[in-house]
């Protein structure tokens, strides 16, 4: 089975992405959605985290064979940037989301060396601000950042201009297109939903899909 449809329904499975087009759920940007997104889940599901640490690993193998050093985001992808180092017999750290405000007040860490090719290892990438932020900083350091891992991807026109313009290649193990397909496939949805789906991640903010309307 090709990878992202195998992602796509283990998401579905445990509710790591969740489907709801007639009750849309509110983001805190206001911003009103038929998905809600955690995949945090993974991390309580072993089957399906095995198949996401294992999915990781050849998409770095695959699109970043020199990575040198995996850098996870703070928080969500910590956790699968170690599993997934682990698994290549990588080095990994983590970036946070600002300098501490104690001992050495790092924002990175673990050791990171200039000039080392980094891959960064996120769970979600939406409009692609955070993760943005996280290549930054690790340029700043001297890094040279190869590209982005990710597990789940909205590919919102917003996250991709943002990447474009960070000039940072993005490879995701599944996206939003093909989980609405498989919702649709296997039940979860309607199959006339799909229309509404994309709509939504086409302009998040018309909310013309809404009661049925695409």
């Amino acid at each position: 089975m090709e990878l992202s449809k195998l992602i796509a329904q283990d998401l579905l499975k445990i509710k790591a992405v969740f489907f709801r087009p007639e009750a849309p759920f509110t983001w805190a940007s206001g911003i009103k959605s038929p998905v809600y997104c955690d995949n945090r889940l993974t991390l309580t599901a072993p089957d399906v985290r095995t198949d996401v640490e294992n999915g990781l690993a050849t998409l770095i193998q695959t699109y970043y064979p020199d990575a040198e050093v995996l850098m996870g985001t703070s928080t969500a992808g910590i956790a699968h940037a170690a599993i997934t180092a682990h698994l290549l017999g990588l080095p990994m750290g983590y970036v946070r989301s600002g300098n501490k405000d104690h001992g050495r007040q790092n924002r990175i860490e673990g050791k990171l060396e200039p000039g080392q090719k980094v891959v960064v290892v996120e769970d979600l990438i939406s409009t692609g601000g955070s993760v943005i932020e996280v290549v930054d900083a690790l340029r700043e350091a001297g890094a040279e950042v190869l590209g982005i891992v990710s597990i789940f991807t909205y590919g919102m026109q917003k996250g991709l201009d943002r990447l474009a313009a960070a000039n940072v290649k993005n490879v995701s193990l599944t996206n939003f297109d093909e989980i609405a397909a498989v919702a649709a496939e296997q039940g979860y949805i309607a199959k006339e939903d799909i229309e509404r789906l994309i709509a939504f991640r086409n302009n998040p903010l018309d909310e013309s899909w809404i009661g049925g309307k695409a």
